[in-house]
């Protein structure tokens, strides 16, 4: 796996040296905001699974390894279902595929039994054509099913672009609905390493984040989620995908 490049440490690049007592106190401190904040997405939550929902008209295809099927068959006869819309540019090797999407599917993988105990299935719905995308996902070692939704049309797409994560419930009679979706920042619910790195003493190491002057950064010009032109999860990848 290759390291991003970051802009040279400061000496003084560490949080001040204390005694446990007064690290044990401060962290204290902290923790009654991060209490806070766990109750207020709690709450936003709660909200979020009250929200109104839109029914996806049964007439909705993706293309999978079966050929052309419902929009249902995708849930795998779960109750629910998260789907990421991964963005597809044609014709262009694995090094060029989008990053962004990448990064998220390369984190949100198997095993899935903690989201299938609970009646949910994790699929991908690409925007490009299932045998051409299909091959991207074996060389990357996908195993959560995968999908075309190219040609789904508004009644799953409603003239959103690829690149965001959506929540989908059926019900007794097989009717299909969104309940809620997400894009930009919103993908991060699937990004469990910023999670960790949020809470290492270097953080992510972007230029917008407020950390104290000296702490490591990646450089401008220089992509998060990319090095030496190809996306971050592919360094542990060595072969290309069949033609």
């Amino acid at each position: 796996m290759r390291h991003l490049p970051t802009e040279p440490l400061a000496v003084s690049a560490l949080p001040t040296p204390t005694s446990r007592e007064a690290y044990e106190a401060a962290h204290a401190a902290l923790l009654v905001k991060e209490k806070a904040h766990s109750r207020a997405g709690d709450a936003i939550a709660a909200e979020r699974r009250r929200q109104p929902m839109v029914e996806i008209p049964g007439s909705v295809t993706v293309v999978g390894a079966k050929g052309e099927v419902p929009f249902l068959d995708a849930f795998e006869g779960r109750r629910m279902l998260v789907g990421y819309f991964h963005m597809w540019h044609d014709g262009e090797p694995a090094e060029g595929q989008c990053i962004g999407c990448t990064y998220f599917a390369s984190q949100v993988q198997g095993p899935l039994a903690h989201l299938h105990a609970r009646d949910v299935t994790l699929a991908y719905f690409c925007e490009g054509a299932y045998d051409e995308s299909r091959k991207y996902a074996d060389f990357m070692g996908y195993t959560a099913p995968w999908y075309s939704a190219r040609d789904s049309g508004d009644g799953l797409l409603a003239g959103r672009d690829f690149g965001w994560l959506g929540c989908f419930v059926r019900d007794d009679q097989d009717r299909v609905y969104e309940t809620y979706w997400t894009t930009d920042r919103g993908n991060e619910a699937g990004f469990w390493s910023y999670s960790l790195l949020d809470r290492t003493v270097f953080g992510r190491q972007e230029a917008w984040e407020d950390s104290p002057a000296g702490w490591p950064k990646i450089p401008a010009g220089q992509h998060q989620w990319r090095v030496d032109s190809r996306p971050l999860a592919q360094w542990d990848v060595t072969d290309e995908p069949a033609a």
